[in-house]
Order: C-alpha cells, then structure tokens, then sequence
C-alpha cells in the first residue's frame, strides 16, 4: 500500500532544512583564514581626543599581574588554564604607548635586555672597529619617572543569568545569557620618592548568549521530522580586558592633567570636551551599582495611575467569563519602597449563562516596591475596599447585602517599568477575596467567591 505524506510536512521539511543548513553556513566557519592584524578596541579610538602633552612621561612596567588567582570553571573537573589573560603586562605596554602622553621603557624582560649589554660591552672591548678606532661605550639606558603597578583584581562570573523559551506542537525557541565582570586597577608611582600619585580603577563585563531553535514533530506514524539550529556569542576575554586597561590609561591621562600632575602642550586644550565629558561619567559612576544600574530618584512623591484590566469571576457557577474593568489610581509614597494608593473604578463579572453583574468599586492599597530606584522594579500590593453591585435584566439578583454594597480584602503580584523617568507601565496579576458567597446570587460550599484579575496600567508621577 502506497503511503504519501501530506504536502504541507514536505514543505515543512524543505524549509526547516534549508533554515539548518543556511545557518550552518551562516554561523560555522567552513574555510580557514589568514592570519591578520589584531582587532582595535572601541577605546582606543578614544586616545585621539586627549590633548597632546607638553613632554611624554617615561613609564616603567615591571609586571602588571593577574592577582584573581581565578581558574576557568568547568563542568567535569578541575581546570588549569586561568580565567583571564596572563599577558595583562603587554596590553599595558601598547596602551601606554598608544595614548601618546607616555614613553613606555623595557622591564618585564629586564635580565634579558642587561645580558644583552654585557654582551655588546664584551665584544667592543674585545674588539675594534672597522678603521681600527676603539668602539665607544654603549649609551645609558633610560630611567622611568613613574613607575605603572596594579594588575588585575578581579573577574566575577554569573554576575547576571538569565533566559527565556517557549515550545508548542514541537516547535521551540529558547536563549540564555550570562554576564561576567573584570575589574582592574592600576597606580602610577613617582621613583624620586615613591609617592603615589594617583590610583584609578575600572570595569568591563563579559556578555556569553545562547540561541537556540528547533523542530520536533511527528509527521507520521513511525516518522519523526527533527531539525534544530543556533549560535552562541562570547565576548573574547582578552579584548574586555585590553578595553579595561585603555580605560584605566585614558582615566589616568585625564586625572592627572586635572589634578596638575602632568601638563599638555596647549593651555588652551584645557576646554576640550573631553574633560566635561570625563567629569560627566565620573559623576554617573558614583550614583550607579555593582551592576552598572543608576540608582537614583525616579518615582516621585505623588503619582497618578490609568488601568485597565481583564477580569475572571470564580464562584458557584463553573463557567466564568472574561470581562473587562476600568480604573484610575492616585498614589502618594511614605517611604522610598512604601507606598499608598486610593483606586476608584467600574468593572463586570459573569458566567456562560446565568450570571451577569457591573459593579463600581473603591479600594486602598499599599504597594511594596523591592527595588524602588531602578527603572524596574517587582512589587507586591495588599488592601481593602468596598464593592457596589449592579443587576442587569439578565439574571435577578437576589444578594440579601443592604443596596447590594459588599466588601472585599485584594493581594496581588506585579512589575513596573519607567520608559522614561516619571512615567512607567505596570503589570499585575491579583486577587480580589469577596466578604459574601452571594456575589452569584447563589450558596454553596465554604468559600466565598472572588475574582482575578490582570491589570495594564500607565502610571504618572509627580
């Protein structure tokens, strides 16, 4: 007996391969490359916007050491290749010589380059020249007036983990990220007295992300049709750390200049927008966190809220109905995270069949933001309030409740969000637990009816 799969699997088929291979081909490197000069990191641009110096600066680099003592983590033993670069001593060398405002001398290899001098000394008094003349001495080497120390302090990993996916009839997508932090710091020394003259520290994170798609579906009895595709992206290690360092050497040029350690060739640089810009960033960093947030005041004293909301009525009768409710929200703070809230609106409930209602309501909540100088933020809500109740011709109430007036006790879960600084959007799912079983017109069991609701909010503040 002939068998045929349907059309629309085929074509499935075709284009979910198609999609595999064309992101193999997108995302695996199928031919080798030459080799090539290495990357510039996006600050080393920067370099060129500092002024140019009056006389560069000798430096001296002895080793700018990884001081983590971090390993690579793994997940099937220990291993021995070290979390960050250990050539953290190089990238320092070029930095300083890239800002222009340095002179970089040789002292990581200072024992090869002295035997080398020995070497040169012990063949010109050995010998002479070409005419017969004795070769004159080899010339001092160059002595650094600063001298470069710090190393790397620190590299954090899952500083920041998270995801998101979702799968239906076999077909899926899923991402993953995770966010490390490496953290430098470097001094400069004066060698006449050992002073140090000034210490500046920064920070790079270290983004890793996962994509992932794929197909599992049974096409028939017995055939199985699974096709998946992805890619992953690691920032390089060694770059975030080559951004550090310039980072460090650029805030290390600034400082200085401002704080009359060095000086530049033209006076009139000093009005560069370089350093308003430098004095601007340095501003923000003190007022942010560990994870590069800005904490500060977003939420003022007073705000006004606009809701709309999805409502699902759970009573006596099984088949509840979804129906929409309105509200409008003032909102004063107590405290930074505590908050006080009058709600005033008009919403419905109803079943399938026998039970139709509107009702106006009026509540007082008080909202709990966990982090409420971040731009996002969880919250919990709990409060109270009183319901009044609406019949429609449908069904005829028979609640016993004097002018149909009923009280109600609310708990809710939410998030808000600030798309700009004193107005955000907010999402809350809560429950609304009713003083009365009559709310249907109907008693039974033991408990009282309630509903759910899903709240929408823009939300204002002053």
């Amino acid at each position: 007996m002939n068998h045929r799969i349907p059309q629309i699997y085929i074509v499935l088929s075709s284009f979910t391969c198609s999609l595999f291979f064309g992101c193999a081909a997108q995302f695996s490197p199928l031919k080798t490359k030459p080799a090539q000069l290495g990357t510039r990191s996006q600050l080393s641009q920067e370099f060129e916007k500092l002024p140019d110096p009056a006389e560069k600066i000798v430096a001296a680099v002895y080793k700018f050491r990884d001081q983590t003592g971090q390993y690579k983590s793994s997940s099937s033993g220990a291993s021995w290749s070290t979390a960050v670069t250990q050539g953290a001593t190089s990238i320092l060398l070029r930095a300083l010589g890239e800002s222009n405002w340095f002179l970089p001398i040789e002292r990581e290899g200072l024992s090869n380059l002295l035997n080398e001098r020995k070497i040169i000394r012990s063949s010109r008094a050995n010998y002479a020249g070409a005419s017969g003349e004795k070769l004159p001495p080899l010339p001092p080497l160059l002595y650094a007036g600063i001298i470069m120390e710090g190393g790397i302090v620190s590299y954090d990993s899952n500083v920041l983990t998270g995801g998101a996916g979702a799968r239906y009839f076999g077909l899926g997508a899923s991402g993953e990220y995770q966010q490390d932090r490496v953290t430098i710091y470097l001094r400069a020394i004066s060698t006449q007295n050992g002073r140090i003259l000034k210490t500046v520290y920064t920070t790079k994170t270290i983004l890793s992300q996962v994509i992932d798609v794929g197909l599992y579906r049974f096409v028939k009895f017995k055939k199985l049709l699974e096709a998946e595709t992805g890619f992953s992206y690691n920032e390089p290690k060694e770059m975030c750390v080559t951004e550090a360092i310039e980072k460090a050497v650029y805030s290390l040029v600034i400082e200085g200049i401002l704080d009359g350690l060095w000086t530049i060739k033209n006076p009139q640089d000093r009005e560069l927008p370089v350093f308003s810009e430098y004095q601007q960033e340095k501003q923000n960093s003190s007022r942010q966190d560990y994870f590069g947030e800005t904490v500060r005041t977003r939420r003022g004293k007073f705000g006004l809220g606009f809701q709309l909301a999805p409502q699902k009525y759970s009573g006596d009768y099984s088949d509840s109905k979804v129906r929409l409710s309105g509200e409008i929200s003032s909102q004063i703070r107590l405290t930074s995270a505590l908050a006080l809230s009058l709600n005033l609106g008009r919403g419905s409930l109803a079943d399938e069949r026998y039970f139709t209602t509107t009702f106006n309501f009026g509540e007082i909540r008080a909202l709990y933001y966990f982090y409420p100088n971040y731009r996002f933020t969880p919250f919990i809500v709990a409060g109270t309030g009183i319901l009044k109740f609406n019949s429609d011709d449908k069904y005829a109430r028979t609640l016993t409740l004097e002018n149909d007036i009923g009280a109600s006790v609310m708990v809710g879960l939410g998030f808000e969000y600030l798309m700009m600084d004193h107005l955000g959007i907010n999402i809350l799912v809560d429950n609304h637990y009713t003083t009365t079983d009559e709310l249907d017109g109907l008693i039974r069991g033991d408990l009282h009816d309630y509903f759910w609701g899903f709240r929408f909010a823009l939300k204002v503040y002053r």
